[in-house]
Parts: C-alpha cells; structure tokens; sequence
C-alpha cells in the first residue's frame, strides 16, 4: 500500500427496517403482545408441521452504497455531507464497530475513535483506570501510557475528578477525556466525529489545534463535522457524501462548497425528532418540531416568531433553548437564547410549546444553516447541529439593502447634538 494507510473499495452497508402492515397500529398493548405470543406458541404445540405464515413489510436502506477512497499517512481527511448522509456510519465500519455488508477495507496503522459519548469508557472505572483501559485497548505499554499520563490529564482539566468514575462525569467532562486520551496516545490514525460539538468553544479550538499538531506528526486524522470553519482550518482533503454516495471532489473548498449548495432551503415546519443524535442527546429533553408563526416571516426587518415542541421526560427547573444561525461555510451571526436577561424556564414532565419573538430579524438577506440546543445548568440535553437550512428575503422596511456590512444590522437609537470642541 506505500504510504497508503486507509484503502476503500466498493464500500457498502444495508440495514433492513421492518414496518408494521397498513391497517395495524405502530405499537400494541402489552394485552394484545400477551395473546400474540400464546396464539403462537399454541400453533406451535398443537400443529407443530404447520407453517407460520409472516408477511413482515421490510424495506432496504443502504447507509453507504459502492464508497471507495484513498487516504495517505499524514492526510488529515474531512468527510463532509448532510445529516443521513452515511458519514457516521463510515466512520464506524472504518472504526470496525460495524460490519460491511459488501466491498473491502484495508487499514495499516493503530485506529483511535471518538465517535459518540460513552463509547470506550467503563461507566464503574476512575477517569484514571480509564486511561489505562484505552491505552491498553490501542496496545500502548503501561509504561508508554505513564509517560503520556499528565499530558492527558493536563488536557483534559479533569484533575480534581481524576480518582471519581467517570459514570459522574458531565457529558463536557467525558468528552474532554475521551479526546485527550485518544489524541495522546500516539495511534496512527485518529478519527473523531461531531461529539466535540459536546464541548465549550474554547476546548473545540483547543481540539482543533491538537488535531493539526497530529496531522503535523505524520499522523492520519479524519473529521467529521458540520463546522465547515473547522473543516477549513485542520482539513488537507476532503471526502463527499451525498445519500450513502461519494461524489468527487477537486478540493476541501470544492467539497465545503457542494455542501453548502445541496444543504436545500427546508419549510417553516421542520421535524427535529426524527433528526439523528449522537449518543447522550435528547433523553432527557428533546426537540419535537420547530415552526414559523403563521403571520410572520422570515425577512429582513420583519417581526420574527418561531416555536419550539419539545419534551421533557421528568421536572427540569432551569431548561433554556438556544438557536444559532450560522453562514453556510460555519461562520456564527446571530444567537438566541431563551434565558437571555431572564430566567431559566422551569418544566414540568410532558410536551410543550415554547414561543420566541424578535420584534426585528436582524439578519441580512441570504442563507443560514440553523442549529438548536436544549441546555440545562450550562450542559446539552438536546443538541441539532446544521440540520436545518432558511433564507431570509429583503423585507419592506429594508429601504437601504445590504451593504454588506456583515451577517446582521441592528436598529440603534440616534441623537445627534451640535456642540464646540
């Protein structure tokens, strides 16, 4: 393979998903699952020769379908595409979490993965045992793991929870971990999915940067991310997806270019439960549906109402929602958050609608990739990055249009005075 370190060819897996038949309710009561399994089994004692006739209604989905690349040692590989385009799924057959079902794999190297949170820890083991775990699963020495062992912490800022099991940790907390421990000791290859979206701003920068020192290293990364910034910065190449389908790119840019013009404009009704989540996200509170308030619009200058389904699954007494609006290469304009110069939202057990107005949207004319988060006490409960793309149109009060003067413009009150100097 030379310097060839990854080597796909005709890569391709299939899930089958099983349907309920038309007519039947999606889910039965425990009653009718009861009287099902003894119809059966009394088929099965009384008139064992006789065949059980099941007419499931299955469907194909192929994640990936006839994928094929190269990567090189020291390539630090971008896989970029849409929200179901198979990039997860890559990354675990590649990570040999899950099988293929067809085509072949070659990989020469020691494989790190940081995929979802929670994977590759043990949930009763300290942070400390943990380390020495990981290090052990990569075929690291306990003594090349003790030269790495501060460094690690170090990164990880976890000192103080060193010697506490990790099944303590907040989700930032495992995440930071998980990275240094993957990052630190030295595998061949390291592959990270959008679980550092878990993490504050400052330790993805931080990321970001060990990331490129690796690369630097002569060392193999692969990122998946919907932070095209991101992408930008650490990215040497770039690998396509569009529906389970590589497509061919001439650059990172190119590529980061052909996921901005596929991400399509989506209706003022959008379905966020449906949405896939990493590991850990949307359990104890999750986005149902996002909508515009019939009667406004999405405009320049226009009153802007948008509103939240979501559900709580227990009390939560200092829930807030933010929604962030992003230019189609990553670059943030607008936030807003419900617990801005107001208090947290206290929610009981249940569905509920939640309202935000803005008497102005401020956002210049153009396209914005939208991402949502439910937070409660600092930490994500619910987080949709990017899946969810809206134009704003000039409105009729934009009398001056765009100047270009960045990504929004603010009404500001003006008093002008004439004086001496």
């Amino acid at each position: 393979m030379s310097d060839t370190v990854i080597r796909v060819e005709n890569l391709s897996k299939k899930y089958v998903l099983s349907h309920q038949k038309e007519g039947r309710s999606n889910y039965k009561s425990l009653r009718e699952s009861i009287t099902d399994g003894v119809s059966s089994l009394s088929k099965k004692l009384f008139n064992p020769s006789s065949k059980e006739i099941c007419n499931p209604v299955c469907e194909e989905f192929w994640a990936l379908k006839d994928v094929s690349f190269e990567i090189k040692q020291g390539d630090r590989v971008g896989i970029i595409g849409r929200n179901g385009a198979g990039k997860s799924t890559l990354l675990k057959i590649l990570s040999r979490i899950t099988e293929p079902t067809s085509g072949s794999i070659r990989i020469k190297g020691r494989v790190a993965s940081l995929l979802e949170v929670g994977t590759g820890f043990h949930p009763e083991l300290t942070g400390r045992e943990n380390i020495f775990l990981n290090g052990t699963i990569l075929g690291m020495s306990k003594e090349e793991i003790k030269r790495k062992f501060d460094e690690i912490v170090a990164f990880a800022e976890i000192e103080k929870f060193l010697d506490t099991p990790v099944k303590r940790y907040s989700s930032g907390m495992y995440v930071r971990l998980a990275f240094a421990v993957a990052a630190h000791l030295e595998p061949e290859i390291l592959i990270v999915d959008e679980v550092l979206a878990v993490g504050d701003a400052q330790f993805q920068k931080k990321c970001l940067g060990k990331m490129e020192d690796v690369g630097k290293e002569g060392r193999t990364v692969l990122f998946v991310s919907h932070n095209m910034q991101g992408i930008r910065r650490l990215c040497s190449k770039a690998v396509y997806l569009e529906q389970g389908v590589t497509k061919k790119v001439n650059s990172v840019e190119d590529a980061i270019q052909r996921y901005s013009a596929n991400l399509s404009m989506s209706a003022f009704d959008v379905d966020l439960d449906s949405v896939r989540r990493n590991s850990g996200f949307g359990e104890k509170a999750r986005l149902l549906r996002i909508q515009l308030t019939p009667g406004t619009s999405f405009s320049y200058g226009e009153p802007l109402e948008l509103i939240f389904f979501i559900r709580c699954k227990g009390e939560i007494p200092d829930l807030a929602i933010g929604i962030g609006f992003d230019t189609l290469d990553g670059n943030r304009i607008m936030t807003l958050d419900s617990d801005h110069n107001q208090a947290p939202l206290q929610m009981a057990d249940g569905v509920h609608e939640i309202h935000f107005s803005v008497d102005r949207n401020p956002l210049h004319p153009g396209r914005y990739s939208v991402g949502v988060a439910i937070i409660s006490n600092l930490f994500a409960l619910d987080y949709i990055p990017n899946s969810i793309v809206w134009e704003v149109s000039s409105g009729s009060t934009d009398l001056i249009g765009d100047r270009s003067y960045g990504g929004c413009r603010l009404p500001v009150k003006v008093l002008a005075l004439q004086t001496s100097i």
